[in-house]
Formats: structure tokens, C-alpha cells, sequence
């Protein structure tokens, strides 16, 4: 076995070991108690405390604008400094205090240096697409159009890397299609930087050339799969989550205008994981296959099909399948997304977005009212919850970084001021 498949596998062993329900670990069921939920202006004040905890420790306490932020810095969204930029972005947002936005740009000039020295992904999460549409987007917000330009710029150098567009058949120059390193990844990247600035700054005929690309390869990967449209392998393994797998890859295709036949492929690899879902729990499973039914959270599971089938049900309002599905993926994250993890990626506030965009889609009070249940839990646990990450491994930095840590919850908790306005960091648009 690879060191990379070593790797995969001993993270995917050691979610499971940490993804039993809580109340099962503290003999308690939170959610059913009234005196748990909190105010907005707590959200709030909690919210602005944890940001300037993660502050502390990603930014200043590594000796911020000088000299110690050097080589061993993690540039990403996902696990390094970037998470720090963006969630002062989100505490900007939702405050308007100036100096969040100017820290924000301060963090990614020091992320700049180091992706560009690391050219090998070009992702939002974790790679050179992040730090550009992120550094543009901030540039925007500050007024500052020389800024703003040069970080449009390297983007659009990103976007006409010729690895992008090629398809398997034209041997695939080895570019992944996740989201976490791959094609997708990088379209959402443009998504974000589009939507912000409010235009088309990444032309749409750049972006649906990497479309095609990512279409051609997931029905070269079904080939061998009857009933199913799209599939993709990461490292041979055939993903169904969002960080590497189907449901990042397809949520990010329903952003793009396809053909009547590409939005069937899409709607019918929907359909055949809705039809392969475990019968008795209503989970999905973590791959093509896998019998393990361990996982609710955004990288595995239900957690992540709930927002992506949330997304379809926008798109294809017609298809009432894909609504009933997104709900019933939601009541799995009910019954078992109160895990023993704080982050995004496979922690208890990565699994209240699932409500939140429930709570978008249908606006029925219940979601937000679940969605406030497991926030509030989470600030009433968060030092017990950030202690049992760290006993199982996790560094520091990790501990208050955006997916794996806290900096995450500080983004959750700002969302929660406006649930009708609220998107999954990284994910949602």
C-alpha cells in the first residue's frame, strides 16, 4: 500500500473512531434542552472572541508581519493561515469592522509569497486559486483597485494553465477533479471570485471548458459502472464525499449552465447515490461500495449530500426527488451529526450547515431552530470538544484552523446572526 493510501485510510479509520454521537460520550442529548439555545448578540460576541482567539494563535503568536512566518507556513483555506484570512473576511462581513478587512489582506500577502513558491495546486482550498480570488475579493471590499488588479491577474494566469481544460482522453496532464486539490476545486475559486466582484472576471467560456473536461472524465470513470453517469477516482478510490469525491464535484457542476444530456448525467449520478444509500439509516456511504456506515459529517456521509441535494432542488425545482432527499439526508444529520469534532470538515459545525441550507431551501423554522440547537451546543462544549481533538493528534494550528478546528465554529457563529444569508465556507455560494 502507497503512503498516500496509508494515509488516507488512517484518517478515514480515525474519523470513525471519533464520529459516535456525543450524547453517547456525555450521556446527555443537548438538543433537547431549551436552556442550551443563545441569542443572537451572543452569537455574535462569541463569534468575535473565538475570531480573535484563532487570531491570536495562527497569526500573532507566529510572529505576524516579521520574520517567523516563514517556509514551514501552511498557505491554505483549508488546514493553514489562509482559514485565518477568511475568517476575518466573515467577521468583516457581518460587522463591518474595517480593521478584520485590513488584517484579512495583511495575512493574504504573507500566504501570497509562499503558494507562489508552491505552484502545484490551484484550488480554493488548498492551493493558488484560494490565495488569489480571496486576495482579489478583499481588494474589492478595501477599494483598492492596484491591489484588486494584480490579484485578478495571477488568477487569470491560473485559469489558462493548459492542464485545466484537458480531458482524459488527451491524457489528463494528472489534474485531479475534486474539490479539495483538483478541477473542481478551481472552478469554484472562479464561482466565488464572480459572484463577488458581481461579473463575469473569469470568462465563462474559460470556465466551461474545464466543465467539459470535468464531465468527460467522470463518464470515462463510469464506464464500468451501469446506472451511473459520472464517477471519479482520488488516489483509486471512488469517493462519494465532498472533499474528494462525487458530491464536491457535482455541487460545483450545478453552478454551470449545462446541456439537457450534461444535467442528466449530473441528475442521474445524483439519482444512483440516493438509490444506494444504506437502507436502514438513511447514510451514505464514505465510497462506491463501501459497506462502513460510520461517517456523517461534510467530508463523508449525509452531511454533504444534504447541501449538494439542496443545491440540485434549486436548480431543478421540477424534480421534487431531489427536495424530499435533501430533507430526509437532513434528518440523518439530526439523529447523528452531533459527533466529537468542532470542524467544517468533519465536526459538529460542519454539520449545521446541513440545517442552514435546509433552512434556505425550504424556510421552515425548524432547520434554523436545529441549526441554532447544535451551535449553541458547540459553544457551551467547544473547550471540551477542541480538548478531545487534540488528544487524538491534532496540532495547535489544525486545532484553529478553518476545517479541522475552530475558526470554522467562529464562521458558523457569524452565520448564525443571518441564517437566510449563511453559506458553508468553501462551499456554498
Amino acid at each position: 500500500m502507497s503512503s498516500v493510501m496509508e494515509l488516507t485510510a488512517s484518517q478515514e479509520s480515525h474519523e470513525e473512531g471519533k464520529n459516535e454521537r456525543l450524547d453517547n460520550f456525555l450521556n446527555m442529548d443537548p438538543t433537547l434542552s431549551n436552556t442550551l439555545s443563545l441569542s443572537a448578540d451572543t452569537f455574535l460576541k462569541a463569534a468575535m472572541a473565538l475570531k480573535n482567539q484563532v487570531v491570536e494563535v495562527t497569526w500573532k503568536g507566529r510572529g505576524s508581519g516579521g520574520g517567523g512566518l516563514g517556509t514551514g507556513i501552511d498557505p491554505t483555506v483549508y488546514t493553514g493561515l489562509l482559514g485565518t484570512a477568511f475568517t476575518c473576511l466573515r467577521s468583516y462581513e457581518a460587522t463591518g469592522n474595517r480593521q478584520d478587512l485590513l488584517l484579512s489582506a495583511e495575512i493574504v500577502d504573507t500566504c501570497l509569497s509562499v503558494a507562489r513558491a508552491s505552484p502545484r495546486h490551484v484550488t480554493f482550498l488548498c492551493g493558488r486559486g484560494g490565495v488569489y480570488s480571496l486576495g482579489a475579493v478583499v481588494a474589492n471590499y478595501m477599494g483598492d483597485h492596484q491591489r484588486l488588479e494584480f490579484f485578478l491577474n495571477l488568477f487569470i494566469e491560473v485559469a489558462q494553465e493548459k492542464a485545466l481544460p484537458v480531458g482524459p482522453e488527451e491524457g489528463g496532464f494528472g489534474m485531479s477533479y475534486d474539490l479539495l486539490y483538483g478541477r473542481a476545486g478551481f472552478l469554484w475559486a472562479a464561482l466565488f471570485l464572480n459572484k463577488h466582484l458581481q461579473g463575469e472576471v473569469v470568462p465563462n467560456d474559460v470556465l466551461m471548458l474545464i466543465v467539459d473536461a470535468v464531465l468527460a472524465a467522470g463518464r470515462t470513470g463510469a464506464s464500468d459502472l451501469p446506472g451511473c453517469p459520472l464517477m471519479y477516482r482520488w488516489h483509486g478510490t471512488r469517493y462519494w464525499g465532498a472533499a474528494n469525491g462525487l458530491a464536491g464535484i457535482l455541487h460545483v457542476l450545478l453552478h454551470f449552465p449545462l446541456s439537457e444530456g450534461d444535467a442528466g448525467d449530473v441528475k442521474g449520478t445524483l439519482r444512483h447515490m440516493m438509490c444506494n444509500r444504506f437502507p436502514h439509516s438513511g447514510n451514505y456511504p464514505s465510497s462506491e461500495g463501501n459497506p462502513r456506515d460510520k461517517l456523517v459529517q461534510w467530508s463523508h456521509g449525509a452531511t454533504s449530500m444534504a447541501i449538494t441535494l439542496a443545491k440540485a432542488s434549486q436548480v431543478y425545482p421540477n424534480d421534487r426527488e431531489f427536495r424530499d432527499a435533501a430533507i430526509e439526508a437532513g434528518e440523518v444529520v439530526w439523529k447523528n451529526g452531533l459527533v466529537k469534532k468542532v470542524g467544517l470538515a468533519d465536526g459538529i459545525a460542519g454539520n449545521t450547515y446541513a440545517f442552514l441550507s435546509l433552512y434556505r431551501l425550504t424556510g421552515e423554522t425548524i432547520y434554523k431552530e436545529r441549526a441554532k440547537a447544535f451551535a449553541s451546543f458547540l459553544y457551551h462544549n467547544k473547550r471540551k470538544l477542541a480538548g478531545i481533538e487534540h488528544g487524538g493528534g491534532f496540532g495547535a494550528d489544525d486545532g484553529y484552523s478553518l476545517f479541522q478546528g475552530l475558526a470554522g465554529t467562529a464562521c458558523l457563529w457569524f452565520d448564525m446572526l443571518a441564517p437566510h444569508k449563511s453559506k458553508f465556507p468553501g462551499y456554498e455560494l
